[in-house]
């Protein structure tokens, strides 16, 4: 037997079959966790309006389909093309982000331009404008890493960049998007090496230009004093409507909660039950127990997510490292403030929860950011399996 022959047959067949991917697991329940709650949030008010208790079910199962369509082109799809790309992706983002504003293009609702109507379902370009700015950063972090941590000019370039989405951001306005992709971009280049005095003048300004746009609009001002004191009388019925109903469904649910589908916040007390405030509904119809699984299962996404990013940083796939990096800290920025706006930590927002809310172009995009992060853990450890193949 030649040393070739006797090397392949060494190897056990357990070795060179793909290992258990922890990873596609929190991703898929996470996904189902969603379908579930999202259906009995959603049932009782598709039955009054369209006279179909599973109508938001059906085409959350078709979203599903189109997002599933994405993740599988997606894993097929090295990440050299996007990093090819990455300006192409850049370009894209800043004419989505662009036509929103344009009447007649842009869908207003509630006074705000944030929607594309395509038809099959509304399309929000800042859900996409997020992700592919990250992976044009992640791309730019590739090739100008060094400038970035020694000199002002790389510093500074990608945050021209975000601040230009950052414009058109506030003029839909879309706030919540705004502050998660800035946030994230900060982190980025923080975890890129950036001298840490210019990375805190530049969240100064950030957060004072926050502040700013936040007193000139007076909304946002009555959005805030009503956070601060929900249970006022002139609140109460009015900007904190949402925040009290929601807590109202978490005091209900306690440890146990009172059942699956046996919530009464959702039977038209709660606006946007089965979107934006589903968690809500968690804690009712599944107690604290419910909504520390889902908090437990968002946690163990963004720590995968870094540990892939970290396993790529030592391999000097830079590229790889980031854009694991970048999503990581998108679903977490996304998570968080979901969370927060649900228990009353941070003002009431509307930002979907990832996998949860109701929404074709939030779980589409969910599905795609994991599919890249899904092609990022196998372009790194490939390496390892073909050594095994030897």
């Amino acid at each position: 037997m030649s040393a070739t022959q006797s090397k392949t047959s060494y190897s056990p067949l357990g070795e060179i079959q793909p290992k258990f991917n922890r990873l596609f697991l929190v991703i898929c329940l996470l996904f189902a966790f969603g379908m579930l709650m999202m259906t009995s949030a959603s049932i009782e008010i598709a039955s009054s309006q369209y006279g179909d208790p599973f109508y938001f079910l059906k085409r959350q199962g078709f979203f599903s389909f189109l997002g599933f369509t994405v993740l599988i082109i997606t894993l097929h799809t090295p990440l050299s093309l996007w990093k090819r790309t990455s300006w192409l992706l850049l370009i894209g983002s800043f004419v989505l982000l662009f036509l929103v504003l344009v009447p007649g293009i842009g869908k207003v609702v509630n006074g705000s331009a944030r929607w594309l109507d395509l038809g099959i379902f509304n399309l929000q370009p800042s859900e996409l404008a997020k992700i592919f700015i990250v992976i044009y950063l992640a791309s730019y972090l590739d090739r100008h890493l060094k400038e970035v941590r020694e000199d002002w000019s790389g510093f500074l370039k990608p945050l021209l960049i975000v601040g230009l989405a950052a414009i058109l951001l506030q003029l839909e306005p879309d706030h919540g998007a705004l502050v998660i992709l800035t946030l994230t971009a900060f982190c980025m280049i923080f975890l890129a090496g950036a001298k840490l005095y210019r990375f805190l003048i530049m969240l100064l300004l950030f957060l004072g230009a926050v502040a700013y746009l936040a007193m000139t609009k007076p909304y946002v001002v009555v959005r805030f004093s009503s956070y601060l004191n929900p249970w006022a009388a002139e609140n109460v019925f009015s900007g904190s409507y949402q925040l009290t109903q929601a807590l109202i469904a978490f005091g209900r649910g306690e440890w146990m909660g009172v059942g699956l589908g046996n919530s009464i916040q959702k039977l038209y007390f709660l606006p946007e039950a089965h979107n934006d405030f589903v968690l809500a509904i968690v804690g009712e119809e599944l107690g604290l127990i419910g909504v520390s699984l889902i908090v437990m299962l968002f946690c163990a996404l963004v720590f995968m997510a870094f540990s892939i990013g970290k396993d790529a940083e030592k391999k000097g796939a830079v590229f790889e490292a980031f854009v694991a990096y970048g999503i990581g800290l998108l679903f977490a920025g996304q998570a968080m403030v979901n969370i927060g706006v649900n228990t009353g930590l941070l003002p009431t927002k509307g930002l979907t929860l990832p996998f949860l809310s109701y929404g074709g172009a939030s779980l589409i995009v969910s599905f795609f950011m994991a599919a890249l992060l899904l092609r990022v853990q196998y372009e790194i450890e490939r390496p390892r399996i073909e050594e095994k193949l030897i």
